[in-house]
């Protein structure tokens, strides 16, 4: 990388207006986190007009894949949260390693995912929460994602390396060519071939292998950072920092994928099939309201690691409360319209009474609490990116880890079916309760 494009860089990260970097950074970011999410949500939707059966098993598998997008997180937020702070204090030789160690690592965790999910395929199904009316459909909807594993995994890592970088527009194209890859195979694969939850599963994996190779290639272009073999190093001191900058994406994403497997076995407990299809559309239609977010925060983390290891905290701040701001008034928006029309919204995906009226509930005690997540999210952005690994790895993980997973094993006990529903909405109070004095703490030691 030449001295020329480093200046570049560090003219446009430290010297832009905050609101007008941070825009032009999370647009890109953001339309990426909104098509990903989309195409994740094809499934659902193509796959409702099947069964209600098939509709529960691909929110069963769901457990499993945000298990799969956990590690691609981890490897490439950890890889990228540190590479940017080091183009930031201008030591260029550490984040080239850094970023061919992470991919590495990716590929290889992904590769032996692929070879022991296949292995105990059945164990592992009901495990996640197959029952008997589903665990054939919850089979063959699995074994074609597992294969799919280390693209999955990789093409989060390249994604994220690239952001990091400021080379969102990079990232954007590839996950996108990868969701119109998904969505034009899914009603094809699934109705005109006849292959069911396969043909949804094979359109999945076809997606991501599209998106691994274009992002791939992405980053062979412009001043981004390119993967070399030569640059591997996989040793203790790469390890410690991935684990650092990327243990809060693995908790925040490990313990959405925890939650999701609890959630599936209590609304299967209670309500059977439609009650486990009414919350898996729930769920994937609040994915999408949170993969808007996500997208705008992930557009502020290279501003915030960069400015952050260039000793410019004030840039810190000035952007964390922007983000904080517009994403808050955005998530009032959408969270009054999924109130307003949710019975519509979960019928959209699945007409089926039981389903629907599970979902309607579910969707609007979520969407009520949903501008909370705009500090909760942004906040452990923030901690994550300046190097807070313990307080970002905490924030991350409270709204699906400590405070989800004890209310999904105890309200459904004292409160039936009505439990299931409101447990997310809970979570998400008691989140912005611990996450605003985290935050606060931090942002007290900035300048003015």
């Amino acid at each position: 990388m030449s001295s020329t494009t480093n200046k570049n860089r560090r003219e446009m990260l430290t010297k832009t207006p905050i609101p007008k970097l941070i825009l032009t950074m999370s647009v890109p970011t953001i339309i990426s986190m909104l098509v990903t999410a989309i195409y994740n949500t094809a499934d659902t939707f193509f796959v409702g007009k099947i069964s209600t059966q098939a509709t529960a098993a691909v929110g069963i598998v769901f457990t499993v894949m945000a298990l799969i997008q956990a590690t691609g997180f981890f490897c490439g937020h950890g890889s990228g949260n540190f590479l940017s702070r080091m183009l930031g204090a201008g030591k260029h030789k550490e984040a080239d390693e850094m970023a061919s160690t992470g991919f590495a690592i990716a590929i290889i965790i992904g590769v032996i995912i692929a070879i022991v999910g296949n292995m105990y395929i059945k164990e592992l199904s009901y495990m996640i929460g197959a029952t008997d009316t589903t665990l054939e459909d919850t089979q063959n909807y699995m074994r074609i994602i597992l294969i799919g594993a280390p693209f999955m995994i990789g093409q989060f890592v390249i994604n994220n390396q690239l952001r990091f970088q400021g080379s969102a527009m990079y990232a954007m194209v590839g996950l996108m060519c990868g969701a119109v890859m998904n969505m034009g195979l899914d009603p094809l694969l699934i109705f005109v071939f006849g292959l069911g939850v396969r043909g949804a599963a094979i359109a999945t994996v076809a997606g991501q292998i599209t998106s691994f190779f274009v992002l791939l290639l992405g980053s062979m272009r412009g001043e981004n950072i390119r993967l070399n073999i030569k640059n591997v190093h996989i040793n203790g001191y790469y390890i410690k920092e991935i684990i650092n900058g990327g243990a809060p994406s693995l908790f925040r994403q490990g313990m959405a994928a925890i939650a999701t497997l609890l959630l599936n076995k209590a609304a299967g407990g209670l309500g059977g099939d439609a009650a486990i299809a009414g919350m898996s559309i729930t769920t994937r239609v609040m994915m999408m309201m949170m993969s808007a977010l996500i997208g705008f925060g992930q557009g502020y983390q290279p501003v915030c690691s960069f400015n952050y290891g260039a000793g410019l905290t004030k840039r810190v701040r000035e952007g964390f409360f922007f983000c904080v701001k517009y994403a808050t008034i955005f998530l009032l928006v959408v969270g009054g319209v999924c109130f307003i029309f949710a019975p519509h919204v979960i019928g959209l995906f699945r007409n089926d009474a039981d389903v629907i009226a599970v979902g309607t509930v579910a969707l609007r005690c979520q969407a009520a609490t949903l501008p909370f997540a705009g500090w909760i999210v942004i906040s452990n952005m923030m901690l994550q990116s300046i190097g807070k690994g313990v307080k970002a790895s905490i924030t991350s993980s409270a709204r699906n880890g400590i405070f989800f997973i004890p209310l999904i094993l105890i309200l459904p006990r004292v409160m039936g079916i009505t439990g299931v529903e409101i447990t997310q909405a809970c979570a998400d109070v008691l989140s912005l309760l611990l996450s605003v004095p985290m935050a606060v703490s931090e942002l007290k030691k900035f300048k003015d």
